[in-house]
């Protein structure tokens, strides 16, 4: 009966919905003493939590699926976020902001990524999905696959994200959708503002759907990094502290669009589609760094020991940048599907462009020389008091301090990648071996070039009648720690980079032919699967073919390559009874190197002391994989599920970084030490894991308690590989332990929802001597409340929400080697955003 009077309250709100636009036809279909006649609401935790079961239910393959209206209903940022709350998915953030996800703990580039279906290149370095940019307002629904069909690509090692954008003709007519929002960062009292609309219309054969959406967020980041020892009995030795605040504004939009026409003969549909997306970061810094042991130093003092320390000498520097980090992606596809005798067929042609940007002009003032006293009693919590200039025999505050030299410091890299994708899928029902079977077959050509340049830094000297001092402020800095720098003040950021630009005539950054990266590749695959049906499930054997060509430009000759890969994968899907089914897979995959890795030629920084070393002659990554899963549905919203997966990898590809004399390299540096980076592959890489998830509804099991419900996920995770020298690491980006936990309640319109995050510590890249930086473990809280209006306004319904983010106020921490050497802290405190969405 519930689920009845649901389905008739969904038909009068479309019906009254439509009458919005068509008043006399709404009027022929319901009369408003039938809408009050209602009495039972529907509920959207629920009810896309069973469109979200259902659709996995019946899917061929291990998948999990967020719906739309559980993506509105979480406090999340973006799509990063929303992802996190999917087994086996954490997130990576950059100043507390969602941005990576290590799917099953592997690297960033082990995942792939489609709109659609149509898989794009990763907005870094061709192979790096961010996803800190798609905005809610396009999504229909995201596709988390975890075992890899033949018709996905072979580069999704760990597991391929589908996005699927809103289909117009769902609802017939016009409909409009807004969600307004506003909020407060609360470090640094920043605002945040968000703004989606979407609009579409559809009859029997034509429709489109049109949106936009901007999203802003500002705030201050505080930030403490260290270079800190221990010495052989234990105590610490702090080499160097380093001060910074950022106030950061971050902005993103999506435009786009898609028109279709739907026919009712061979030719069943016709559409272009459009998505503009991008990210912005505007970053001011400011930097006080203070060099203890390079104090020592340059008087001849010993260095101090203990994690307290008064009167001690230290070189002092200061940096104030304001810059830009951006990305962005544009991606077109023209797409026809139609019938051929038995043969359903859908073609596509897709063009896709991506940037990433960035561009960082950092003012940098050297060789100041001050005494100072420091309290790393808490590590988490340093400070530096008591500045005294040895010159002038006098107490000075932060902003006194006198440098030597003044330099202007240009950082910038820069990739733009431009695709064009033909894809054409054919499949049919038949009778194979007297069974019910469905044959598809594909095939696949993605061309692509990369053209851009690595990490670049120019040193300068900065112009003498732009004088630092006179830009700064007297408004304190924004922070949460209890210590710090004493009469810390931030600078005018913004006010300096005119100047100086205005000084010198424009600020450009050229790179030199070592830096640059050009890089064609061709990827031409072909596939084909046949899915069986029995009384007692699926089975489902396929096999891909992929060839690359590929073709890197360096300075002094090109490297071009070719190489095939067949990657079989079979699927069997058995119903142990009518609610529950056991899942079994195989896999195979390809993870080609990114085109930083693949470019042909040796970064040199000479201000840094430092190579960089391409490799074009890099393998690819080449996985077998197995999962195994057991599915419980245990009532009509409700799932328990648990897994195993396992996957080795030969070829792993990691940065070996170690340290050289300069003249090894190049003589004419003499013998400085420098760090030598060269990529370069691995061997016996391994990723195993198992997964929980429970979603339960308290009306599948305790009607009394109908409204509440539970949704609680946990993955084991371990990996390793092994490096040249024999020895062995995990996987960057593994944790061992991520856990996630929602309770909620939802009844005539209100809903609230508690939702907790975890992941313990993981590997945060292997560019660094001795691969040994690590994030720490990290946790959220975050709140939603959102209520419907039980009646329309202006003809649509409404929802008020608010969401809080990081109710726990949540540092995020990394170290090197061991959490009693950490190297970086940062704090941005609590987000709030409150608003309302209307659904015509």
């Amino acid at each position: 009966m519930i689920n009845l009077e649901r389905n008739k309250l969904s038909l009068l709100i479309s019906l009254s919905l439509a009458g919005a636009a068509a008043p006399a036809l709404a009027q022929q279909a319901v009369d408003a003493g039938q809408l009050e006649e209602v009495s039972v609401m529907a509920q959207p935790i629920r009810d896309s939590q069973k469109a979200a079961i259902d659709a996995k239910r019946d899917a061929d393959n291990t998948v999990d699926i967020i719906s739309a209206d559980t993506i509105g209903r979480f406090p999340d940022q973006n799509l990063a976020d929303s992802l996190g709350r999917v087994p086996g998915l954490a997130i990576e953030r950059d100043q507390g902001q969602a941005r990576y996800i290590n799917f099953r703990g592997a690297p960033f580039r082990y995942t792939s990524l489609a709109i659609d279906g149509l898989s794009i290149p990763g907005a870094e370095n061709g192979r790096v999905p961010r996803f800190d940019s798609f905005p809610s307002v396009i999504t229909s629904r995201i596709d988390s696959n975890k075992a890899i069909m033949a018709d996905m690509p072979g580069s999704a090692v760990s597991g391929h994200i589908n996005i699927s954008t809103f289909d117009p003709f769902v609802k017939e007519g016009w409909a409009f959708s807004t969600d307004v929002g506003m909020g407060n960062q609360e470090l640094g009292d920043g605002d945040i503002e968000k703004l989606a609309l979407r609009t579409s219309w559809s009859n029997d054969n034509f429709g489109f759907s049109l949106f936009t959406s901007e999203n802003s967020r500002e705030q201050v980041t505080d930030n403490r990094e260290y270079d800190i020892e221990r010495t052989d009995s234990g105590e610490v030795l702090v080499n160097e502290l380093d001060f910074r605040s950022y106030k950061v504004t971050r902005e993103d939009r999506a435009y786009g669009g898609r028109f279709e026409f739907r026919g009712d003969g061979a030719l069943e549909r016709v559409f272009v589609s459009t998505l503009y997306n991008e990210f912005q970061d505007f970053e001011e810094r400011n930097q006080i760094v203070f060099d203890f042991a390079g104090g020592a130093e340059a008087v001849g003092a010993p260095q101090a020991t203990g994690a307290v320390a008064e009167n001690q000498f230290a070189l002092a520097g200061r940096a104030l940048e304001y810059g830009l980090y951006e990305n962005s992606t544009f991606t077109n596809t023209l797409g026809a599907d139609f019938t051929l005798g038995d043969w359903h067929v859908e073609s596509r042609l897709n063009f896709t462009e991506t940037e990433n940007n960035m561009f960082l002009p950092m003012p940098r003032s050297a060789g100041g020389f001050v005494m100072a006293s420091f309290d790393v009693s808490d590590l988490l919590d340093p400070a530096v008091t008591g500045l005294f200039d040895p010159r002038a025999q006098a107490p000075i505050d932060v902003n006194e301090i006198n440098y030597a030299v003044d330099l202007g410091m240009l950082i910038g890299t820069e990739m733009t990648i431009d695709a064009t994708k033909f894809k054409l899928d054919a499949e049919r029902e038949m009778q194979l071996f007297g069974q019910d079977a469905v044959v598809k077959t594909g095939f696949e050509m993605d061309a692509r070039e990369a053209d851009g340049f690595g990490m670049v830094f120019a040193y300068g000297g900065f112009p003498s009648d732009v004088n630092i001092n006179d830009f700064a402020t007297s408004e304190a800095w924004e922070s949460q720690f209890s210590n710090g720098i004493a009469g810390a003040t931030y600078y005018d950021n913004k006010g300096l980079r005119q100047a100086w630009s205005a000084a010198v005539g424009g600020l450009t950054l050229t790179p030199n032919d070592s830096q640059a990266i050009r890089l064609e590749e061709d990827i031409t695959a072909g596939y084909a699967m046949v899915t069986t049906h029995y009384d007692w499930g699926n089975l489902v054997l396929g096999a891909r073919v992929e060839n690359t060509d590929y073709l890197s430009e360096g300075p002094t000759g090109n490297f071009e390559d070719s190489f095939t890969n067949v990657l079989p994968s079979a699927h069997l899907n058995v119903d142990l009874a009518e609610d529950v089914k056991l899942r079994m897979s195989v896999s195979t995959g390809v993870s080609r190197p990114t085109y930083a890795e693949w470019r042909g030629d040796d970064m040199v920084d000479f201000i840094q002391n430092s190579v960089s070393a391409g490799n074009p002659a890099l393998e690819a990554e080449e996985s077998i994989g197995a999962d195994l899963s057991l599915e419980w549905y245990a009532g009509d919203a409700s799932l328990l599920s648990a897994g195993l997966f396992s996957r080795s990898i030969d070829n792993v590809i990691y940065a070996q970084s170690d340290v050289i004399a300069g003249s090894a390299y190049l003589p004419e540096v003499g013998a400085d030490y420098w760090v030598y980076t060269q990529y370069v592959n691995g061997s016996n890489g391994k990723m195993r894991g198992a997964e929980f998830n429970a979603i339960a509804q308290a009306a599948d099991f305790l009607p009394a308690l109908e409204g509440f419900g539970v949704s609680a996920n946990l993955t084991l995770l371990d990996s390793e590989f092994e490096t040249l020298d024999g020895t062995r690491h995990s996987l960057p980006g593994t944790s061992e332990n991520i856990f996630n936990a929602s309770v909620f309640y939802e009844m005539e319109g209100f809903s609230v929802r508690l939702n907790h995050q975890y992941r313990d510590d993981w590997l945060s890249t292997t560019e660094n001597v001795g691969m040994n930086d690590y994030w720490a473990e990290q946790k959220r809280v975050d709140l939603s409340v959102s209520y419907d209006l039980p009646m329309d306004v202006f003809g649509a319904g409404v929802t008020l929400y608010a969401n809080a983010n990081n109710l726990t106020d949540e540092q995020d921490v990394r170290y090197t080697g061991d959490e009693s050497n950490p190297n970086q802290v940062e704090s941005y405190g609590r987000r709030y955003l409150a608003g309302f969405r209307m659904n015509f």
